[in-house]
């Protein structure tokens, strides 16, 4: 009977989370770069089990990122890059590592930072990129930012600034955060992607297709509403049992 129990509060609990990351990828169907989270269900072994008999149908959700790269949109704006292929942009995270976005709506603050559109620093070779007063800036297809100063003769060369890191996540655990970036687990940086190349005046679109993220929350309902039904025959089954123990008066 705790066996029966068990299994459902774990299964109640894992349709939940599942609920709610469906939940947050819909929400994010238009957010540039989003990576739609995906749940996956792995069986687990009850404590002091040792046999099929011991192990439950459902466990813990594992929650990680769908990788897929999402539609290329033309902009035409300057300081709007879209990676192709596998490669990441380094951003800082707010407790100051380096993590990684595919969302390239860059953006240049007062204080000259280069950052994301949900305002993630942009890292270069030394660290996050700052942007002199230019009245031009440029990227090339390598990442490499330039600016033409304020008041240079027409026709003068740009001025390198930096450098934007790309990293290749290929053969590294890598994992997606709550801040929506990606992370290496348990810490560490990614290698630099030599070969990644950058289309500028572009952006990516979010990987959430809507029509299955539809489809996944009804499916997920009706798991929930499983999981709720089997905890309610765990009590009936137990009232039954408890009736039967009882003394007649």
């Amino acid at each position: 009977m705790d066996r029966m129990v068990y299994t459902a509060l774990s299964g109640l609990k894992s349709q939940m989370s599942a609920q709610a990351a469906i939940a947050n990828n819909i929400a994010n169907a238009s957010t540039t770069g989003f990576k739609a989270d995906r749940v996956a269900f792995q069986q687990m072994m009850l404590k002091g089990g040792g046999g099929l008999e011991a192990r439950a149908p459902t466990s813990e959700e594992v929650l990680d990122a769908d990788r897929r790269s999402g539609a290329i949109q033309q902009t035409g704006r300057n300081l709007d890059i879209a990676m192709t292929g596998t490669a990441w942009i380094a951003v800082q995270a707010t407790d100051g590592t380096e993590a990684y976005t595919r969302r390239g709506d860059l953006r240049i603050t007062e204080t000259g930072v280069l950052e994301t559109g949900d305002g993630f620093p942009v890292m270069g070779s030394g660290g996050p990129i700052t942007v002199p007063p230019a009245q031009r800036v440029m990227i090339a297809d390598d990442g490499t930012l330039s600016i033409q100063p304020i008041g240079a003769e027409p026709g003068a060369a740009a001025q390198v600034i930096d450098r934007i890191r790309v990293a290749s996540p290929a053969g590294t655990d890598t994992v997606k955060g709550l801040d929506n970036l990606l992370h290496v687990r348990g810490g560490g940086v990614l290698p630099d992607d030599l070969d990644a190349r950058i289309s500028v005046g572009a952006l990516e679109g979010s990987n959430v297709n809507l029509t299955q993220a539809l489809v996944d929350m009804i499916e997920n309902q009706r798991s929930y509403e499983v999981q709720a039904n089997l905890l309610k025959e765990a009590k009936t089954l137990d009232e039954a049992g408890a009736s039967l123990m009882r003394l007649p008066s």
